[in-house]
């Protein structure tokens, strides 16, 4: 093996928690030129790993090898279109045919472990099972400017709010939740800023309009959609804590040591509850977790955490 092309997850959270399994080829293989292939929101992701891996938006010709961290045909499909001889992955999504190392995968534990399974029973041995992330001074520098313009006074402590989630509207914490849990964090004398992507934008708007009607002395930070990924590394490294639901930002926050509080829902926490420093919190109700992208009944999974429970989380870190 010349040359290895790592195929990243497609999801932020995902490649995250790929993060120990990437490290335990490159230990094992320090003379092989390792390249990530990421899709480009997420591909930045890899410059934060303190390491200078190398990483590309897409899947290209020219390795000797492929290692297929995602379970889909269609990234099987492109390595294999790629012309890259050895082409090693979990038999999944019936895609065997396409792959020279096919391992089976095992039954489902946590996503960390999953990934870490593939790369040892092709030969690498693991290490540590905790991703790890560093924030630049630069980054650092960024992230507190960002917080400035935003309106930050420079003193308070600060607590992020991560209210979106890619996966679907289950997942969410409701909106006039975080807004009660931030005129809390407010009366105690802490910022609140809100972070995501643009899709986030209208989750955002919606906790200020309900923090507007519930708190008018108190507001937020709000930075919902102003960030790229090493940006809100940045801004999340100057916040005592995160605030959030099973979302990529949760995987990126306790990667980098900040102390995160989780509302679980739908999502199974055994399988993608954050490695770093966190708290989970859920409703144990009969029909979760469940898996669906939106709810069919009342969302009594996360109505059901109380915002005292978040609170009380959230304090021990302030």
């Amino acid at each position: 093996m010349k040359s290895l092309l790592i195929v990243a997850p497609n999801w932020l959270g995902d490649a995250v928690m790929a993060l120990p399994a990437i490290a335990d080829v490159r230990r094992a293989a320090p003379d092989v030129a390792i390249t990530v292939a990421a899709r480009p929101p997420i591909r930045c992701l890899f410059s934060l790993t303190g390491d200078d891996c190398a990483h590309v938006g897409s899947v290209t010709s020219g390795y000797s090898s492929a290692l297929l961290l995602p379970n889909s045909f269609r990234s099987a499909l492109e390595v294999w279109r790629a012309d890259i001889p050895d082409r090693w992955g979990y038999r999944t999504d019936w895609r065997g045919a396409l792959l020279t190392r096919p391992v089976q995968p095992p039954e489902r534990g946590h996503q960390i472990e999953y990934y870490q399974r593939l790369v040892r029973e092709l030969g690498f041995p693991n290490g540590p099972g905790e991703p790890r992330l560093v924030a630049s001074e630069v980054m650092r520098s960024e992230g507190a400017d960002a917080l400035e313009r935003a309106g930050w006074d420079k003193k308070s402590p600060i607590v992020a709010f991560a209210p979106g989630a890619a996966y679907g509207g289950a997942k969410r914490w409701p909106p006039e939740y975080f807004a009660e849990l931030a005129g809390a964090l407010a009366r105690d004398g802490v910022s609140v800023v809100i972070v995501g992507s643009a899709a986030d934008v209208p989750t955002g708007r919606e906790i200020e309009a309900h923090l507007a009607r519930s708190n008018g002395h108190a507001r937020t930070l709000n930075l919902v959609g102003a960030t790229d990924l090493p940006a809100l590394a940045g801004v999340l490294v100057m916040c005592r804590a995160l605030v959030t639901n099973d979302s990529g930002a949760m995987h990126l926050a306790a990667a980098l040591g900040v102390r995160v509080t989780a509302v679980f829902g739908p999502t199974n926490e055994r399988e993608t509850a954050p490695a770093g420093p966190h708290a989970v919190l859920t409703n144990d109700v009969s029909c979760r977790p469940c898996m669906l992208r939106e709810c069919p009944i009342d969302h009594r999974c996360m109505r059901g955490v109380g915002v005292d429970r978040v609170l009380a989380e959230a304090r021990r870190t302030l």
